[in-house]
């Protein structure tokens, strides 16, 4: 048969692809359907809790609300704000007085110790914390009432640190349900897949850390040796001979409406983030997608190796694998949103040679590049309780 190597390689290409696709879903799968408990209440020790804030986000005050009805024993809330002028202040006021039994405040100042803007809101909070046992969590996500408890069951003898992925939900019009796509059973999946064997990563939603180990690394300001604190916090992990735990589930992020520009630009800058932090990784993230599987089919079916029935059936077991999954974590999976993951996979490709494109990116404002503000030492911290 003429192009027998191409047949060959195109056919060796789309089951390895294929093989990926079905391997780490079921992964996330079985993840999924196994009953996870938090920590006991006896090892449940006092946290403070660090969520950031800037500017008027999509539901705002319900995001921050789930912060006062956690189930834990002993926790504080530090509200991080860097302008004095900022709304989100006022919402965060709001919400500290309607629940007096929970010990909250707001810190107001911006340390400028990377080039990294939510990291300097953040070193003000991590030097007025009062327990040993510190979260950073992103201001945009729901916080269920185990929350605490889930993250300290993921810690074991060997643990450095906990993260956790969004899981977006609640999205209004297309370009969200796209953002879902990304966020959901795309990279989710791939770092809950990870984990399970044993190569979890950090990703900056959520930040689950023991003081001294950050502190032995030196401090808060070393987040910034990195485009986003979640990359150099898996290295330093790593380097302290850790590993990086995930929590068992991705907690509840609300999309609301999104742009395709929207979508776009953060997807970019994440994976000129991946690109900066980790290339031997992002190196083969070209290859996650279905388009290169797709075109590959194509280029078999035009070639006479197989009929025109392999492309459904690729499609059938791509998207059919992914929607049972999407089905068991309770993710958006419309006709809409199944629509939303082809768009996803044609966009994978351009996205990732934009990566490479570029050393830099815009984040709230914030314009950023590799090495724009020299890591320096932050604060010490106050005397503290565990």
């Amino acid at each position: 048969m003429a192009g027998g190597p191409i047949i060959v390689a195109a056919g060796a290409f789309v089951a390895l692809t294929l093989a990926l696709q079905l391997v780490s879903i079921a992964l996330v799968y079985l993840r999924l359907g196994r009953q996870s408990f938090g920590a006991e209440e006896t090892k449940a020790p006092p946290v403070s809790v660090l969520r950031p804030l800037c500017g008027l986000e999509n539901n705002l005050e319900e995001t921050l609300g789930t912060t006062f009805k956690l189930d834990h024993p002993k926790f504080e809330v530090l509200f991080c704000v860097a302008s004095p002028s900022d709304p989100a202040i006022a919402v965060a006021q709001k919400l500290i007085g309607a629940h007096p039994g929970v010990r909250a405040s707001i810190l107001i100042g911006d340390d400028r110790v990377s080039g990294n803007p939510k990291l300097n809101n953040l070193v003000k909070g991590w030097a007025a914390a009062r327990h040993d046992w510190i979260v950073m969590c992103d201001s945009n996500v729901l916080l269920p009432p185990d929350y605490l408890r889930v993250l300290q069951g993921a810690w074991d003898g060997r643990t450095g640190l906990v993260s956790a992925p969004p899981a977006g939900i609640r999205p209004q019009g297309f370009w969200a349900r796209l953002e879902c796509a990304f966020l959901n059973s795309y990279q989710a999946r791939w770092q809950l897949a990870a984990d399970q064997i044993g190569l979890g990563f950090a990703q900056g939603k959520n930040l689950y850390f023991r003081r001294d180990l950050l502190e032995a690394a030196g401090g808060i300001a070393r987040l910034g040796s990195e485009m986003a604190e979640d990359v150099a916090s898996t290295k330093i992990t790593r380097k302290a001979g850790l590993k990086v735990r995930v929590a068992p589930r991705p907690f509840a992020q609300p999309i609301g409406r999104r742009s395709f520009t929207d979508v776009w630009a953060r997807q970019l800058r994440w994976s000129r983030v991946r690109r900066l932090g980790f290339v031997a990784y992002f190196l083969p993230e070209v290859l996650s997608g279905a388009l290169l599987p797709v075109l590959a089919t194509s280029l078999l079916i035009w070639l006479g190796a197989v009929g025109w029935w392999a492309l459904p059936v690729l499609f059938a077991l791509w998207y059919g694998a992914e929607f049972m999954l999407a089905a068991r974590a309770g993710w958006p999976r419309s006709l809409a949103d199944v629509l939303s993951w082809v768009v996803r996979d044609a966009l994978i490709v351009p996205l990732w040679i934009g990566a490479w494109m570029g050393a830099g990116f815009v984040w709230r404002g914030n314009a950023m590049k590799v090495g724009d503000v020299p890591v320096q030492a932050a604060p010490s911290p106050p005397g503290k309780q565990g």
